[in-house]
């Protein structure tokens, strides 16, 4: 009730405080940020790419994921980056990204994903500490547990209760608190169905097999793991599961004796040719269990040859685990055939390795058999080491019983101390709920009287500041016309003044050359040659002075396509020029005409300066309200990612940028240069506040 008041108090605290603030603006740059983390995550997934190269991609992903602001999405990212960590088998890595999601998840309280990160730090210790294992399965379980009759009813959030639950079971089975297990099993069954999601019901029914073998209901556990095997059907992962339970079956019939039905389960797995060759972790235990059962029913048939064939397959994989049972079963193969010596070499094998490997169950076995083949001293020395580790293993399960247990039971007493805490104090909460909902009547009031004051004055600065804006617009439409009238007479004092002057000293020129012949003529033709290219350059100076507004007299598409041709003709480069009809160059603002007639110029500018092309192509193209321009030249071209941006390309950047459009620039050496622009032309309706 304290939670769900504070909840509350907060929820109200959050709306008022959203009301008063403009929306957040860095959601485009999470959303960057986000995509970039993605596309670290899926190269890390590429399973062709070197593992190296995998880790590099998740280390750039984190070093993204740190920028990110402290919440929910950014604790689900890191979980993400943590689990390929887990595929890559750097389980410190993963351990330290789960830690880290752990810290996060308490500090900003995200429940769900502090339950999914306590499951994810269990599957760390699920196979080295499973008493810390068991602990943080145990958070996970108390934390879903508590949001059972919340509004967290989601197919995600059983599936992944249903995950920490069966992981629980699992460790229960291997500490032999089978009834438990079973219970917390059968738990777990019940989230995976509510959420619909299938895929661990056959681990379910197979550690429900396992612990109806380990209480004698024999015929109980064969039908569980048939049901394993029904669940399986149609997944990537039946052909496993079929093997997988042929194999649990047989040893449930070996447990009862019945040798003949456990032989005829072993053979149905070994059957499976195709898939245990690709499997020889699996094609060996079935090899294994086979002899086993024929050595216990005193069926001579390929024995010893099943022991040898399965270890040389587990010597081949450096399976030590199966390595430790297989020389046992040799060993006690030996001994029944009164090959003392033999068997003391196999016993000691698997003792050596189990000792390597902690196995206590395969090593209490090994010194069971090496006190029966030694000698009186030596195996009265086994025997009583036999004796010792066994009564440590009972101790050893019993502790963990216990500590489970007490791990449970803090958890329930936590749980009823808060709900005496929540009676106590529900009368306070009702009376603290009373007033807190008369001061936010009281502060809404307040606050709408004070909104509509604000509102009443936004809307008097509103029209001050359309006053100065309308102010500040004639002004500026002032400045643009001194400008261009500036420009103007420029460009007639150079055309009518300068290029009138320069004309003269040419034709003078060319008067002398006519009259003399004085062996100064072809020098003088040179000067001539260079007073035409002047002449050309400062007509072209006065036609760019001239051309920032077109005159409402010239068809646009000319004056681009003298610039095009005027621009050629001097420095000696075909062109090819198109225009697309359905362009209506009329209805078009004459800022965006100026701004792709300077792009154009200064494109063919950086073309005759750099390029040395012999043939230049320029499109103007009309699609979907978007206008496209492409120049395109046959010359050096450059690498574009080695080349700075100078001045000429920013500016045409900028100009692009000024319209909302798009340019690239593309190019490789020895292959030309593309400039590509497109420019939507539809109206822009403005926002109204």
């Amino acid at each position: 009730m304290l939670r769900f008041f504070l909840k509350s108090i907060s929820l109200c605290c959050l709306i008022l405080c959203v009301s008063c603030n403009q929306p957040d603006k860095t959601v485009e740059s999470n959303k960057l940020k986000s995509d970039l983390v993605d596309s670290y995550i899926k190269k890390a997934k590429d399973k062709k790419m070197p593992i190296e190269e995998r880790k590099q991609n998740l280390e750039k992903a984190y070093t993204i994921y740190s920028t990110l602001e402290d919440n929910s999405f950014k604790i689900k990212k890191i979980q993400e980056i943590s689990i390929q960590y887990y595929n890559l088998k750097d389980y410190d890595s993963y351990k330290e990204m789960n830690e880290k999601a752990l810290k996060l998840s308490v500090l900003i309280g995200d429940s769900l994903n502090l339950a999914r990160s306590y499951f994810f730090v269990g599957l760390y210790y699920r196979s080295s500490k499973l008493d810390v294992a068991f602990k943080n399965f145990h958070e996970a379980d108390k934390i879903y547990s508590s949001l059972d009759h919340q509004k967290y009813k989601s197919k995600d959030y059983a599936f992944d209760h249903g995950k920490a639950l069966i992981d629980i079971a699992r460790i229960q089975q291997r500490t032999k608190d089978y009834n438990e297990s079973e219970a917390t099993t059968i738990k777990a069954i019940k989230k995976f169905e509510l959420s619909e999601n299938f895929q661990y019901l056959p681990l379910c029914y197979t550690n429900l097999g396992i612990l109806a073998k380990y209480l004698e209901r024999y015929q109980e556990s064969v039908e569980y793991h048939l049901k394993a095997i029904e669940y399986a059907k149609g997944t990537n992962k039946e052909v496993l599961q079929t093997v997988l339970s042929f194999n649990n079956i047989g040893t449930v019939y070996k447990s009862q004796q019945k040798y003949d039905k456990a032989k005829e389960y072993y053979h149905k797995g070994l059957s499976y040719i195709e898939f245990l060759n690709k499997n020889p972790k699996r094609h060996s235990l079935l090899l294994d269990n086979l002899g086993y059962v024929k050595f216990l029913s005193k069926d001579a048939e390929d024995i010893p040859d099943l022991f040898y064939k399965s270890l040389k397959i587990r010597d081949s994989i450096d399976d030590k685990f199966g390595i430790a049972t297989n020389t046992l079963h040799l060993a006690e193969y030996y001994q029944s055939i009164a090959e003392d010596s033999i068997a003391k070499m196999y016993a000691d094998q698997s003792r050596n390795i189990s000792l390597e490997l902690q196995n206590n169950e395969e090593l209490l076995k090994a010194y069971k058999v090496l006190s029966e083949v030694s000698d009186s001293k030596e195996g009265l020395n086994y025997a009583n080491t036999y004796i010792k580790l066994n009564d440590s293993l009972i101790k050893e399960e019993r502790l963990f019983r216990d500590k489970f247990a007490r791990i449970q039971f803090e958890t329930d007493e936590i749980v009823e101390e808060n709900q005496q805490i929540s009676r106590e104090n529900q009368i306070l909460i009702i009376a603290i709920l009373g007033l807190t909902a008369l001061f936010l009547l009281g502060y809404i009031i307040f606050r709408q009287q004070q909104s509509n004051k604000e509102l009443l004055f936004a809307q008097t600065q509103q029209e001050s500041n359309e006053e100065i804006y309308r102010l500040l617009l004639n002004q500026q439409i002032k400045l643009e016309e001194g400008r261009q009238l500036e420009q103007q007479r420029m460009s007639e004092e150079l055309h009518d003044g300068v290029l009138g002057r320069l004309f003269g000293v040419r034709l003078s020129l060319d008067g002398i050359n006519q009259r003399a012949n004085d062996g100064f003529t072809e020098t003088r033709n040179k000067y001539i040659d260079e007073l035409k290219a002047i002449e050309k350059e400062i007509r072209l100076i006065s036609h760019d002075l001239g051309a920032e507004t077109l005159p409402s007299d010239v068809a646009y598409i000319d004056a681009v396509e003298n610039l095009i041709k005027d621009l050629c003709e001097v420095h000696n480069i075909e062109f090819e020029f198109n225009n697309d009809e359905d362009i209506d160059w009329e209805g078009i603002d004459d800022q965006k005409k100026v701004n792709f007639f300077r792009i154009l110029q200064e494109s063919m500018q950086n073309i005759f300066k750099h390029a040395h092309a012999d043939h230049i192509k320029i499109n103007f193209e009309y699609v979907d309200s978007t206008i496209n321009l492409t120049i395109l030249d046959d010359g050096i071209g450059f690498k574009a990612n080695k080349v700075k941006k100078g001045i000429g390309l920013k500016n045409i950047t900028s100009r692009v940028s000024q319209m909302n459009g798009e340019v690239q620039f593309l190019s490789n050496e020895g292959s030309g240069t593309t400039v590509s622009v497109r420019v939507p032309i539809e109206a822009i309706v403005e926002e109204v506040y």
